[in-house]
């Protein structure tokens, strides 16, 4: 029975097409991510004005996270499918112009508001930068400044999200794929172009440039796909009022999410002026496999989730979940005991050179061990709040995210003292495990209310041990290669000798990881199997249906 759920879950051609295309959009975006983060770190290492420049950053963010990612994660992709279901095309189109010009006229006035308040709000961020070293006042000058220029980004991604959210919804991924490549390749450009004459400000400028090209690739697409838009804000639709009711508590909850980034930033700065930087890059890395696995998988299965809520389909909704969660944790857990074992050589061969030293290397295996631990629990928290968007309810994951933020602060306080950057990152991992275990229980109650009998413990726990059990193995034979290969890879180089683990430690692990799933007859491996070929036999029919919408 579990094996037929997961098949139902899994096989669809148009979520294995869909998956297919996001899951090479996030590889793709992830590689220049890496090569964003080589770039940067060759060019600034982990130094005081690196840290300024994080710092920064996350007052844009906050403006965009707030805005266009609440509309698109949560609110206006399920409204959209029902409006488009119910009442037709056009009404979808006037509902999708009336939202995106709201959420460009929010963001606009966002903006400007930050920019006048950026003197007196950046410096609250991260108190002690600069008074390790006495540069705390040229530091926040410089952090405002920062500020100040990266503010122009929220005003593309204001309008470039809310596209991606409509070129999702009809079921359309290639130009959102597309549009986080060119994001990275503009800050790469300010890091290795820019940065050489103007420093730290060239990086600012490079995420202004990277934007715009995040907005202008979803353009010709949006045409494609038919989007027919009005100047009209919309106040009097229904549908544009229950988008604004649904992003009220999804604003909360991401609120929440960019207070633990800022949190640990706060800590950070405490730490030593080289903490916040090197904390950042040590997240950068965990985030990799979070977004290769459990976003783009999530992200792929959302628009057929939201279809399924809104055709009231719960069992379906149910089994798709259920499905994807296993399938999620089938590639995360093997993924976070990799990293963990792997992490020192990984950062030495992504991030060690030019100004990125040896002792940078350490501070960022340092927190990256502890953020890896809990890989897993950060991508299965994207499938399992998608699961409550899809029913409409934004209020029970910002609730739980609430939670995981303040169980955050309170172990951030309680370990960054004795343990330091480690100590912020084991507050991170303790929180995502909770705000998972929190989801996927409170979730389960509500499709079971429903009448529908998924994500049992009984099921989820027999895939996990399957898994953990390929796991197991493979740590063993990848610590056993660690142990061979780490005096040979010091006698012939840093680089090389990282290359030499990560490669060895890299493709044996997962041969192993393969090989013990087939022998216990995994059903997440013969449903990888499935979706692969699905992929392989569909995609460019999905890519060319796509653009010619």
């Amino acid at each position: 029975m579990a094996g037929a759920v997961l098949r139902r879950a899994l096989s669809p051609r148009s979520v294995a097409g869909a998956a297919g295309l996001v899951a090479a959009g996030f590889i793709a975006s992830r590689l220049l991510g890496l090569l964003r983060s080589v770039a940067i770190a060759d060019a600034f290492g982990t130094e005081a004005e690196l840290g300024a420049y994080f710092v920064a950053f996350r007052v844009p963010d906050l403006v965009f996270q707030l805005l266009a990612g609440a509309a698109l994660a949560s609110a206006f992709i399920p409204v959209f499918s029902r409006v488009v279901l119910n009442e037709g095309e056009d009404e979808g189109w006037r509902l999708a112009s009336s939202v995106l010009n709201l959420i460009s006229l929010a963001t606009f006035v966002l903006a400007a508001i930050a920019f006048v308040l950026a003197p007196l709000v950046v410096p609250l961020l991260a108190p002690g930068l600069g008074e390790e070293s006495g540069r705390a006042d040229e530091l926040h000058a410089l952090a405002v400044e920062l500020t100040r220029v990266m503010l122009l980004s929220p005003l593309m991604f204001g309008i470039s999200g809310m596209l991606t959210g409509i070129l999702n919804g009809r079921q359309h991924f290639l130009a959102p794929a597309i549009a986080p490549l060119l994001y990275n390749l503009g800050i790469i450009l300010g890091a290795v172009v820019l940065a050489e004459h103007w420093g730290v400000h060239g990086l600012a400028w490079g995420v202004v440039i990277g934007s715009v090209g995040h907005l202008v690739v979803q353009v010709p697409a949006l045409w494609a796909v038919g989007m027919r838009w009005r100047p009209s804000l919309g106040f009097a639709l229904p549908g544009v009022r229950e988008v604004l009711r649904l992003m009220g508590p999804r604003v909360i909850g991401l609120a929440a999410a960019q207070v633990n980034l800022v949190v640990v930033m706060f800590f950070a700065s405490f730490v030593s002026d080289e903490a916040i930087s090197a904390v950042n890059f040590a997240f950068l890395v965990m985030l990799l496999p979070v977004g290769v696995v459990g976003m783009a998988i999530s992200t792929a299965a959302f628009p057929t989730l939201a279809n399924l809520g809104a055709e009231e389909d719960y069992e379906g909704l149910g089994s798709a979940i259920d499905g994807t969660l296993r399938m999620i944790l089938f590639l995360a857990v093997p993924a976070s005991a990799g990293l963990v074992l792997l992490a020192d050589p990984t950062v030495r061969l992504l991030l060690q050179r030019g100004a990125f030293d040896a002792a940078s290397t350490a501070l960022v295996v340092d927190a990256l061990v502890v953020y890896a631990v809990a890989v897993w629990a950060h991508a299965s928290v994207e499938i399992m709040s998608r699961g409550f968007y899809a029913l409409s309810d934004t209020r029970t994951p910002v609730a739980i995210a609430i939670l995981g933020m303040l169980l955050n602060v309170a172990v951030c306080a309680a370990l960054v003292e004795p343990f330091g950057i480690a100590g912020l990152a084991a507050a991170a991992s303790v929180a995502a495990v909770a705000e998972f275990a929190l989801l996927w229980w409170t979730l389960r109650r509500r499709l079971a209310a429903r009448g529908v009998a998924t994500l049992g413990a009984a099921t989820l726990g027999r895939s996990l041990l399957r898994t953990a059990t390929a796991t197991v193995v493979m740590t063993a034979i990848v610590v056993v290669i660690v142990a061979v290969l780490g005096g040979a890879g010091a006698e012939a180089g840093e680089l090389l000798g990282a290359l030499a683990l990560v490669a060895a430690g890299g493709v044996g692990g997962l041969t192993v990881f393969l090989a013990t799933s087939a022998a216990v007859r995994s059903e997440e491996l013969r449903a990888a199997v499935r979706w692969l070929s699905a992929i392989g036999e569909d995609e460019s029919e999905d890519v060319s249906s796509a653009e010619g919408e």
